[in-house]
Order: C-alpha cells, then structure tokens, then sequence
C-alpha cells in the first residue's frame, strides 16, 4: 500500500501548488489556534479550497470545540476534509457527523502515552479517519500540533492495530526519519509541516527528499512482503 502525504500548513495557492506538484495527496490548511506555526485567515483557506483540483483533499484544521461551531467553520471555509485538534466531547463528535455527513472527518489524537488508544472506541462511530499527533492539549497554552516533536512511535503502532479506521501519522517528521517511521507504524498516511519548510516557507528540495524518501520505504516495504 502506498503512504499517503499530506503536507501542513499550507499557507497560500502558490505553496498549494507546490506541495501538488511534488505529489502531495492532501493539503492542510491551519485555522486560528492556542499556539503553532502556520494559522491563516479562513479568508485565505477558503481561497486555497476553491482553488486546490481534485482528488487532492484539502483539510481544515479547527480548534473549535463544538458540532454547531465546527459546521460554521466548514461552511466558511468549504474543505473536502475537516481535522478537529482538540479531543472534543464524542457527543460532539456525533452531531458533527449528523450536521455535516458529507465532510470526511479527521479526529487528531494527541500521543502523550498509552491512554491514547483508549479514545478509539469513543470515536470511531463518527470520524472516517484518526491522525496522531504530539500536542499537548492540557498545557498551560493548548498545543494542538505544529510542535515538530515525534511522540513514541510503540503507542502509535498499536493504535494503528487497534482500529480498522486510517491513522495518519504526524509529528517531527522529515526526510531523515520517516523510513523508520513507516516501518514501525504501518500508517496510512504521513501528516508534516515544519520538516518541509526553511524559514517558514515550504522547501521544494526538503518537500522532494521527503516524497523520496517515502517512496523508497514503501517499496522495500512491498518488497519484503510475499506475494500472495
């Protein structure tokens, strides 16, 4: 199976159209947050949602904390994708999938140890996929991701085996580390931002040496693998 890339932060429709044209399969879009690099304004989100081609995906990162308040959010800024930051209440979770069923909806988990696999069963019923990521949402300053630190890739290997949703996996990724990454978490996708980027701007040659080096870890993945 090929890792899907999906790049962050992506802060304009000339950095979009970087980031598709090295082979990004979806586009992150960072909404006004606590702390972390890359929030636009849903103005700017919007323009980039009207302007990214399908079958990229573009998805909205909220830190809105309620169904009502996440849909507003959707409908200002019309993502394919919404990815909500904070672990909100599954309740909330469940009228978000009622309001807005035909959002793909991403549910980040922020990796801070082994109860993260506990949330699984709370939402599964109502996203389509998971990402994890290395926040720290009960911070003094909520960090709800961009922190550019790897969590511990045991906890993330075992949610991916504990769930039959996707899990996308973010966190201090980057060219040099993301075989190892692959090879012990089995994601289904690869979420970065700060990995790719020089002086907050994306980097085509950090961007192409990140696809590269995916594409070779999950070649000898397959290689590896017998063929049934």
């Amino acid at each position: 199976m090929r890792t899907r890339i999906k790049v962050c932060c992506i802060a304009s429709t000339s950095e979009a159209t970087i980031a598709i044209e090295y082979g990004a399969d979806a586009l992150g879009l960072v909404a006004r947050m606590p702390s972390g690099p890359g929030p636009i304004a849903d103005g700017a989100i919007a323009e980039v949602t009207a302007f990214v081609p399908p079958p990229v995906a573009t998805f909205l990162l909220t830190a809105e904390t309620t169904a009502e308040a996440i849909a507003a959010h959707i409908r200002v800024t019309h993502p394919t994708t919404v990815q909500v930051v904070s672990h909100i209440d599954p309740v909330e979770s469940e009228k978000l999938a009622a309001l807005e069923p035909h959002i793909r909806r991403v549910q980040v988990i922020h990796v801070e140890g082994p109860e993260a696999l506990d949330l699984i069963p709370a939402y599964a019923p109502y996203v389509h996929a998971f990402l994890l990521d290395s926040g720290r949402p009960n911070a003094a300053v909520a960090e709800l991701g961009g922190t550019g630190r790897a969590h511990d890739w045991a906890v993330s290997a075992a949610f991916v085996r504990a769930t039959e949703r996707p899990v996308f996996l973010a966190g201090g990724l980057s060219a040099a580390n993301v075989a190892d990454a692959i090879k012990q978490v089995r994601p289904y996708g690869l979420d970065l931002c700060s990995g790719v980027r020089t002086d907050g701007q994306l980097d085509p040659e950090k961007l192409a040496a990140f696809v590269l080096a995916v594409g070779h870890a999950d070649a000898e993945f397959a290689s590896a693998c017998p063929t049934i």
